[in-house]
C-alpha cells in the first residue's frame, strides 16, 4: 500500500506536522525533498530513521502542541546524535490539517512513471503488491475475465484486453513493460507488438520478458523468423530480475523484478 495516500487520507480527518529535508551536506541518510509526516499518535514516511529521525519526531510534536514555534532544524550527524554519517541535514516543520491535503497531495505525489504489466498469475500478483511504494503507474493487463484479484493495489489500473496485445498500441509513451501471461503464445504476441512499436516510435524504454535462457532463446529465433534484426531483438530483456538472486518464489522474483524496474528511472 502506498503509504502517501494513506497518510492523507488520515490527514483530512486529523492534524499532523510535516517534516521536510530541506537542504544536506556531505554523506546523510536521506536526500532533499525527503518527508513524512508526524500525527499525535504515529507517524508516516521516514527522513532516514535513527536519532535524526527521533528528534524530528520530538520536534514535531513539541510544535503539535505549541511547545515551541521553531519550524526549522539544523542537525549535525556527529557522535553526539549516534549516527557517524558526519553531514548535516535542515529539516523544515509545518502544521498542516484537512484543509492542506490537496496541496500536499501535489507536493508528495509526482508524476508517476507508465509502467505496463501483461500477466494476472502468480508473479503478476505479487508484482503489483511490490510495485506499489514505488514510483510507477500500473496498468494491469490480462485476455482473461475475472482474473484479477479484489485487493489490488491503489494506483493499479485493471484492463481485460482480448486479444492482449492490442493494449500495446495505446500505452503512454515512456512505457516500462512487463510480459508474464499465462501462455508462451501470447507472450510471444505482447512481444511482437512491442518491437512493431519501438520499430515506429521507440518510446517503450524497457521491455522485460519472464521466462529461461532455453525460452528467450526459441523466442529470438521465432522472432529472427519475423524481420526483427539482432538489435531490434536485444531490445528485450529476458530473463527478467537483477542478477544474482536465484528464488522461484513469485515474492522473490516480484523483489528482484522491482529492483530492475527502479534501474531504469
Amino acid at each position: 500500500m502506498n503509504w502517501t495516500l494513506v497518510a492523507l487520507d488520515r490527514l483530512a480527518r486529523e492534524a499532523a506536522v510535516w517534516v521536510l529535508v530541506q537542504a544536506t551536506q556531505g554523506s546523510v541518510p536521506r536526500g532533499p525533498g525527503t518527508h513524512m509526516l508526524v500525527f499525535e499518535q504515529g507517524e508516516a514516511g521516514t527522513i532516514g530513521g535513527g536519532h535524526l529521525e527521533f528528534q524530528a519526531l520530538a520536534h514535531a510534536r513539541r510544535l503539535m502542541v505549541g511547545l515551541t514555534e521553531q519550524t526549522t532544524l539544523r542537525q549535525v550527524l556527529g557522535p553526539s546524535l549516534g549516527q557517524c554519517c558526519g553531514g548535516v541535514v535542515n529539516l523544515a516543520f509545518e502544521r498542516v490539517g484537512g484543509a492542506d491535503v490537496a496541496r500536499l497531495r501535489t507536493l508528495l505525489m509526482p508524476p508517476r512513471t507508465p509502467l505496463a504489466l501483461f500477466g494476472g498469475g502468480h508473479v503478476g500478483k505479487a508484482l503489483v503488491h511490490a510495485l506499489a511504494p514505488l514510483p510507477f503507474a500500473v496498468r494491469w493487463v490480462d485476455s482473461r475475465d475475472e482474473i484479477f484479484p479484489t485487493d489490488v493495489p491503489d494506483g493499479v489500473d485493471c484492463e481485460h484486453s482480448n486479444p492482449v496485445q492490442a493494449a500495446v498500441s495505446d500505452l503512454a509513451p515512456g512505457s516500462r513493460v512487463l510480459i508474464m501471461s499465462f501462455s508462451h503464445a501470447e507472450d510471444l504476441d505482447i512481444v511482437v507488438a512491442c518491437l512493431k512499436r519501438q520499430r515506429a516510435r521507440n518510446d517503450l524504454p524497457f521491455v522485460g520478458l519472464i521466462g529461461s535462457a532455453t525460452k528467450w532463446a526459441t523466442f529470438r529465433h521465432r522472432l529472427e523468423d519475423r524481420g526483427f534484426s539482432a538489435e531490434e531483438i536485444a531490445h528485450i530483456t529476458c530473463p527478467i530480475g537483477v542478477p544474482g538472486i536465484t528464488g522461484k518464489e513469485p515474492e522473490v522474483i516480484a523483489v528482484a523484478v522491482a529492483a530492475q524496474l527502479l534501474q531504469t528511472l
